[in-house]
């Protein structure tokens, strides 16, 4: 970037504003930043979700975002991947490759990274209760290509606490999930030291109908419970707690949500110092990735999404994202076609390279609006984690139904509030049109779940079927015991097994979830 820094007018523009005795960007606890410089130093990372199909569909899409200007790929996960299913188990009928990639074997990541550098790129996968197995994969195929584990930069969700309130893609019970997500951080912070073992997410509990205030105070009663659960452990704050990541949702009210950042900041430096005594100060800084809010698109009027987006993303800039993805147009009716992602990437570069809101950090800092919103923000979230804390903390709230039946009174009083016409959805409850517009959807080839049936037989047929045996044996000994899960899982897949069978392996020991209901 250059180093001289001018208003289209030729105005000189400062790094930072405020009174010199004002609390500065990259200072605890960080409100206005977690870097002095911010997008003046490195433009956040660019980083579009994609995923359908087979791993051969999907490789092709992420090295066309990248030779468009992505600089990080999210890779979503069809459901029987995010479940524990391979291609061919019955549960996994009618949902293979639809909601994103299939990928059951080390074989098709192999096939999914053909072409890509992982030491070049930044990748994040959405996955929550298989990350520890999604993970050995990527691992794998990354020393394939000669690699250093210690080179690769990136993120899994593996989030499994948000996957009981608010999006139901769990496996294990609390406790077992909980022992893969601590291992990981310890395996990560040995192996991985560049790589995010977590990525703590309050976008799916906002998506679900949370307010902003709830979508701080559950994730960040989420995140408190894994750090307590590394510490239990034996784990060192300070060892694991600098790769902790955050995934938030960005929504419609502009400046609330800029405030809802700057509040995010300041809330967990406080509780990373105070309650749990960090001492580097890269374990009070909050590094957020975050996306524009899929619930807020409509299928009536799309076009209308590009507007929705473009908003959401600004505000996501203007309060300091370190990593942003911009939904597309179509988004509401089927997967991104390759033109809509395209405009969704265009968006984030036209607000980058146009708009001249990165050349001041916290350009908001100072607003009374924007600084009475953040106090306000921090002390209802707060406030909210306090009642978690009475109530026995977030897997007692979980195990409750606590946190869910908020979630839901909030979405059922929005929703109220929309067919009132309190809140105003345009091309939906206003300024509606009798003609419906028609747009390019992305279509799932029907034939694909049976090839992936095919390929997985083949794939166990060729395969050293004693070598699986034995590691997947000594996988269920080790889950039974106190051995660090994620190297063995790490070997199993190198060996071969799938992730189908690792997740029966866990299931055995484990057992399944159980999900709370009020009825």
């Amino acid at each position: 970037m250059s180093d001289s820094f001018l208003s289209r007018s030729g105005i000189p523009i400062q790094e930072v504003y405020g009174h010199s005795e004002s609390e500065k960007p990259g200072e605890f606890p960080f409100t206005r930043g977690v870097r002095k410089n911010m997008y003046r130093g490195r433009l956040w990372t660019m980083r579009q979700y994609a995923g359908f199909g087979s791993a051969e569909e999907s490789n092709e899409r992420y090295r066309y975002l990248l030779s468009q200007g992505t600089s990080g790929l999210s890779v979503a996960f069809d459901l029987p991947t995010q479940l524990g299913y391979d291609p061919d188990h019955p549960k996994a009928q009618g949902e293979v490759g639809k909601v994103g990639v299939s990928v059951s074997t080390i074989e098709e990541m192999r096939t999914l990274f053909h072409g890509i550098d992982p030491t070049r790129v930044s990748t994040s996968m959405t996955i929550n209760a298989t990350a520890a197995t999604l993970l050995g994969f990527y691992v794998g195929v990354a020393e394939e290509k000669k690699c250093d584990r210690k080179l690769l930069r990136g993120t899994v969700q593996n989030d499994v606490l948000k996957e009981y309130v608010a999006r139901g893609n769990f496996i294990y019970p609390p406790q077992g999930a909980l022992r893969l997500i601590t291992d990981m951080f310890s395996w990560c912070s040995e192996e991985l030291p560049l790589w995010n073992p977590i990525s703590i997410s309050g976008y799916h509990i906002r998506e679900a109908g949370s307010t902003a205030p709830q979508e701080l105070a559950f994730t960040f009663a989420n995140a408190i419970a894994y750090t307590e659960s590394a510490i239990s452990r034996g784990l060192p704050i300070d060892q694991f707690a600098g790769r902790l990541s955050f995934f938030f949702n960005v929504h419609n009210d502009f400046f609330e949500e800029i405030a809802k950042f700057r509040a995010a900041r300041r809330i967990w430096a406080k509780l990373m110092k105070d309650r749990f005594k960090a001492k580097n100060e890269k374990s009070m800084m909050l590094r957020f990735h975050s996306q524009t809010a899929g619930s807020t698109l409509t299928a009536q009027q799309p076009y209308n999404n590009v507007v929705r987006v473009t908003l959401q993303a600004l505000a996501a800039v203007l309060g300091g994202t370190q990593s942003l993805h911009t939904n597309s147009l179509d988004e509401a009716l089927a997967l991104p076609t390759e033109e809509s992602a395209r405009l969704a990437l265009r968006t984030q570069q036209v607000i980058a390279h146009e708009s001249h809101v990165s050349q001041t950090v916290d350009p908001l800092g100072g607003s009374y609006f924007i600084e009475n919103l953040t106090n306000e923000i921090e002390k209802q979230t707060v406030d909210l984690l306090k009642r978690i804390e009475e109530k026995g903390g977030t897997v007692q709230c979980i195990e409750e139904g606590f946190i869910q039946n908020e979630i839901l009174n909030s979405a059922y009083s929005d929703q109220q509030k929309m067919d009132r016409g309190e809140i105003k959805v345009v091309g939906m409850n206003c300024f509606e049109e009798d003609v419906e517009t028609q747009v390019p959807l992305q279509k799932i080839r029907p034939e694909l779940e049976k090839e992936a049936i095919q390929r997985i037989i083949a794939f166990r047929k060729k395969r050293n079927q004693k070598e699986t045996d034995l590691v997947l044996s000594q996988l269920k000994q080790g889950a039974q015991s106190d051995v660090n899960l994620q190297e063995l899982i790490y070997q199993a897949v190198i060996k071969e097994a799938t992730l189908g069978e690792i997740s029966d392996v866990l299931r055995e020991v484990y057992g399944e979830y159980q999900e709370y209901s009020q009825f």
